[in-house]
């Protein structure tokens, strides 16, 4: 996942997309002829050379939206399934611009949440299935996978988000291209991402709190709960933490008794979690996993801490492995 790549777009992205396709495209494509023709006048330089200044040709085109699509959601379908159409799988050396092709990708993927599942799904398969038929060299198909693994699957990626890419290690899982070590890679993944998916039931566990309570996470009776994974010496956590504590929706509906925080320590350094335990705000359950059910049979894979699920009362999963600032804006809206 290149760090360069601007990831702010996800904020904008939509309206420029939905707003200003063609002069975007037309300014790209006249930026595009001037680069060529200062290339062309220059003369000279060695194949290398000129190889990279073919390279500092190339932009990405997005396609025209019709003026008769009016709605956000209509107009959303119509980018994501046509996202790709002007783009060419057959030329490799998208591959070496970045600043082109990654950040054309991290475009789509933003714009991939304001359409409907089956959509979103659909338009990632035909996508890959692209990269396959129209490249012959077999490089273009593994270097998206790369970038779909690293955006949609990496736990450290702001970008993540197990519902896109489940179709992406079907898709891999199924296609016979794919040589074992990739599909059993994918096979893995898809074990991780299915388990306490976003619509199914949390599976239950039980803790016990600092204060020696025992209870398990279906007791839980309030309208919602916030299971926060989370170790004490892990500084992300801190900071959702804090994030949390310091939400005046969320401390609002933890005081009128629709939500609750449970703060669960699944790891079995004692010693760490007694220092820990009491420095979490007090409208929280903190607790620690026991009888390790978490920690020995992997109910939930924590591939990174913090781990936050947000659950409603009968314990459905609503969000997995979110930000704290994704919850308080599923609140807020």
């Amino acid at each position: 996942m290149n760090r360069n790549i601007n990831l702010t777009l996800l904020l904008i992205l939509p309206v420029l997309a939905f707003v200003a396709c063609e002069q975007r495209k037309a300014a790209e494509q006249g930026k595009a002829a001037e680069q060529r023709k200062a290339v062309e006048q220059e003369k000279a330089g060695s194949n290398q050379e000129l190889t990279t200044r073919a390279d500092a040709w190339k932009t990405f085109s997005n396609v025209a939206i019709p003026d008769s699509l009016v709605l956000p959601e209509d107009r959303a379908a119509y980018l994501v399934t046509r996202y790709w159409d002007n783009f060419d799988f057959s030329d490799t050396t998208y591959i070496h611009t970045p600043e082109v092709t990654e950040q054309a990708f991290v475009n789509y993927l933003s714009i991939l949440p304001y359409t409907g599942k089956e959509t979103a799904e659909a338009s990632i398969t035909a996508m890959l299935t692209r990269t396959i038929a129209e490249d012959a060299t077999g490089r273009m198909y593994p270097y998206f996978l790369n970038l779909y693994r690293g955006y949609l699957y990496d736990p450290n990626s702001p970008m993540r988000n197990d519902e896109f890419y489940i179709p992406v290690a079907e898709y891999i899982t199924g296609n016979p291209v794919n040589d074992l070590s990739t599909k059993e890679r994918a096979r893995f993944d898809l074990s991780v991402m299915l388990k306490n998916r976003q619509g199914t039931v949390a599976a239950d566990f039980g803790y016990i709190t600092a204060a020696g309570v025992r209870g398990t996470l279906h007791k839980l009776n309030k309208d919602y709960t916030i299971v926060y994974f989370h170790n004490p010496d892990c500084t992300a956590c801190e900071e959702a933490a804090s994030f949390m504590n310091n939400s005046s929706l969320l401390n609002h509906l933890q005081k009128s008794g629709k939500l609750d925080i449970l703060a669960l320590y699944a790891d079995d350094d004692l010693e760490v979690w007694n220092r820990y335990r009491n420095r979490l705000p007090s409208l929280w359950i903190s607790a620690r996993d026991e009888p390790h059910i978490i920690r020995d049979k992997a109910v939930y894979e924590l591939r990174a801490m913090p781990t936050l699920y947000l659950l409603d009362k009968n314990k459905k999963v609503l969000l997995k492995d979110i930000d704290a600032a994704v919850v308080e804006a599923y609140f807020a809206n």
